[in-house]
């Protein structure tokens, strides 16, 4: 935004304000607070929203087996299925080894 659209903004509200018109600048041209609408299903505490991430997370297999997992590792279960995490890579047993899996 140039300088010129600024100055024009800031006069436009001057007038209006000495006019008597306040609600006019404070409801129209600025942002007073932001509200968030817990419950809805784009917010990130909502059931709906929960249960949506949820339900589209996919297991893909990975052609990377290891025989042992990494010490410390964590144990998850994404849709059902036991996954084992650590350090941004999830493993899911396959045999006597572990394949390495994109969770999406």
């Amino acid at each position: 935004m140039n300088i010129t659209v600024k100055i024009t903004i800031a006069v436009c509200c001057l007038l209006a304000v000495s006019f008597g018109v306040e609600s006019f600048c404070e409801k129209e041209m600025f942002v007073k607070q932001a509200e968030a609408r817990v419950g809805r299903p784009v917010t990130p505490i909502s059931v709906a929203g929960v249960a949506r991430r949820t339900t589209r997370r996919t297991i893909r297999r990975t052609a990377v087996y290891v025989s042992v997992l990494p010490i410390g590792y964590s144990t998850v279960v994404i849709s059902g299925v036991t996954l084992y995490h650590y350090g941004g890579v999830y493993y899911q047993a396959q045999g006597t080894q572990y394949v390495v899996v994109n969770v999406d």
